[in-house]
């Protein structure tokens, strides 16, 4: 595979003001399906749901103590029944061991709706945007979007969940640009990515 581009900003080129992804960055609309509580933390229906995910197991518990969160068990009663609210910095907390707790439970469902029997699932990549760079520096062989039928999921399904947006990167890298051919480069920062998980 050619070297990849280290400034992704070099000669005018941009990624759209939406979506400034990094290639590996874009599995991160993994997170869409994942999401599951759809209120905010920051409503009273919100907070309900996060604490009752987070405490309905010894992981959940676990989350929250990675995220930070240190209150009595007194206090965590007290949060959803508004006998007591939550700091800002908390509920970003709860939020951060929310997330971390519905990644890591989702991963095997996600890994077999992707990879859906073997068939994969079908990726569209737009290009990095190069309208604001000049002629004689811009990458050839970037036409427009390209579609590719990405078969196995397991590696960045994983990487995605654990966070390890490096080793994310190079299994987005791997499994899905790989496939593109010489023109890989031209998708390595991308305007858009879309998949139906």
């Amino acid at each position: 595979m050619p070297y990849r581009s280290l400034e992704s900003g070099k000669y005018g080129m941009r990624a759209s003001a939406l979506a400034p992804w990094r290639h590996g960055r874009a599995a991160g609309r993994l997170d869409e399906p994942a999401d599951g509580v759809a209120s905010p933390v920051d409503t009273e229906r919100g907070l309900a749901a996060h604490l009752r995910y987070l405490t309905a197991s010894g992981a959940g518990y676990e989350a929250m103590d990675t995220a930070g969160i240190a209150v009595t068990p007194r206090t965590l009663a007290a949060w959803p029944a508004e006998d007591r609210t939550p700091s800002r910095a908390n509920l970003r907390r709860i939020d951060a061991a929310y997330r971390d707790l519905r990644r890591r439970n989702v991963v095997r469902s996600l890994i077999r709706r992707l990879n859906n029997g073997g068939r994969g699932t079908r990726v569209e990549l737009h290009p990095h945007d190069q309208s604001g760079v000049r002629d004689q520096h811009r990458r050839a062989g970037v036409a427009g979007h390209r579609s590719v039928n990405v078969r196995r999921w397991d590696a960045i399904v994983r990487t995605w969940a654990a966070g390890d947006e490096r080793a994310l990167d190079e299994e987005w890298t791997d499994e899905v640009l790989a496939d593109l051919g010489s023109d890989w480069g031209g998708y390595e920062y991308a305007t858009g990515v879309g998949f139906a998980a």
